[in-house]
């Protein structure tokens, strides 16, 4: 997940971070991390509340900079709402210092060291900088974001979180659809109108290859909304929508939901293996392999998942919302899978997958594939990961 880096100054390289965060952060504290003039992730954490809690961020930090192949450089940037001019000093100094020093004892080189305050912005490596910060007009005029299209560049609170608006007559009809496939005595009616696409691997292929600005029929996004509640299809598909479809006809041939597996995996629990295809299924889910999702896919599922949402009754939301979590954790955006986590939470608190995704994702654990080399594959359909 790469990208060349053009930024001539501090204020053009602010203005990029949530190009290749693929969100605006806040309260945070990103690592851009470089292999020579090439970003190769985007690590993203919350700020501590207190002071002794540095020290753990920061070790964490570093230590999965260490397991990212080739890298050699970063650039870490504070992104906080306290002020310059209620301190009369960059807010967090002593959070960048240190994270400055362990990259430095991890043989790193630290190209800059910058806080985004909410009333201005600054370098540590400024000995110049005015106490109060340079103007954040500069970082919002900045010329860097010339060459990007508007499409991709995020505003503040947006980003795949969020859900696209909804059509009030579509969702409607979306929500009369649902109720036709969950009876039995109109379920066959409802998914002969899907033609080919009533099979579940058809139909992913079908999402992850229309047209972007196409917009999916009510019947297909209720459909959609119907397989991903239910978990042995919502497993296959997000693996396929991943991975491909070979992935998806295995999980369908599994006899059990390959998350339940991964479930008893992750506590330590015994897995009675009955179909070979478990093992290997319950690995992806967890990220323990090396085999890399397909991002070109992957950023598709989410966009179609996120319009399904959009447009479904409550009670249907969270199945799909799991779905386009683990979809973002699988490209390294981890904050962006927690926040679609906690709103499947808000909604039914007692939801399996979404507390298992939760506890796990919540960890800070990071899929091994993240720390692969990136392929000639990766490199064309390039985008950018952060946590």
């Amino acid at each position: 997940m790469t990208a060349i880096i053009r930024a001539t100054a501090a204020h053009d390289f602010l203005a990029l971070v949530p190009v290749l965060a693929g969100f605006v952060p806040e309260h945070s504290l990103v690592c851009v991390a470089f292999a020579g003039n090439r970003s190769v992730g985007v690590l993203r954490h919350d700020l501590p509340d207190a002071r002794a809690d540095h020290e753990r961020l920061v070790s964490t930090v570093i230590g999965t900079i260490c397991r990212i192949p080739d890298v050699d450089a970063v650039v870490p940037v504070v992104y906080t709402a306290e002020r310059f001019d209620e301190r009369g000093r960059m807010p967090r100094r002593d959070l960048l210092e240190l994270v400055v020093a362990r990259a430095g004892r991890a043989g790193f080189l630290v190209r800059d060291a910058l806080c985004q305050a909410a009333d201005a912005w600054s370098s540590l490596f400024d000995e110049e900088a005015p106490a109060a910060g340079h103007p954040l007009a500069l970082v919002e005029s900045s010329g860097a974001l010339r060459g990007v299209p508007e499409g991709d560049r995020p505003a503040a609170g947006t980003g795949w979180a969020d859900l696209p608006p909804a059509d009030a007559a579509r969702a409607r009809r979306v929500a009369e659809i649902l109720e036709e496939f969950g009876d039995l005595h109109r379920v066959e009616g409802a998914i002969s109108g899907l033609a080919r696409d009533g099979d579940p691997v058809a139909f992913v292929e079908t999402l992850v290859g229309r047209p972007r600005r196409r917009a999916l029929d009510p019947r297909r996004l209720a459909w959609l909304l119907h397989l991903a509640g239910r978990a042995p299809f919502r497993d296959a598909m997000m693996l396929q929508i991943a991975f491909g479809r070979m992935l998806g006809e295995l999980a369908l041939d599994v006899p059990d939901a390959a998350s339940e597996s991964a479930d008893r995996r992750d506590l330590d629990v015994d897995v009675d293996v009955e179909h070979p295809g478990i093992d290997v299924l319950a690995r992806l889910i967890m990220g323990h392999s090396m085999l890399r999702p397909e991002t070109a896919r992957v950023e598709r599922g989410i966009d179609e998942l996120r319009a399904a949402v959009a447009h479904a009754p409550e009670e249907a939301r969270p199945g799909p919302l799991c779905m386009a979590a683990w979809l973002a954790w699988s490209l390294g955006r981890g904050s962006v899978a927690g926040a679609l986590l906690d709103a499947a939470l808000a909604i039914d608190p007692a939801h399996s997958m979404a507390n298992l995704l939760n506890g796990y994702i919540g960890t800070g654990a990071l899929p091994e594939w993240a720390f692969a080399r990136a392929t000639a594959r990766d490199e064309h359909h390039g985008s950018h990961g952060g946590s």
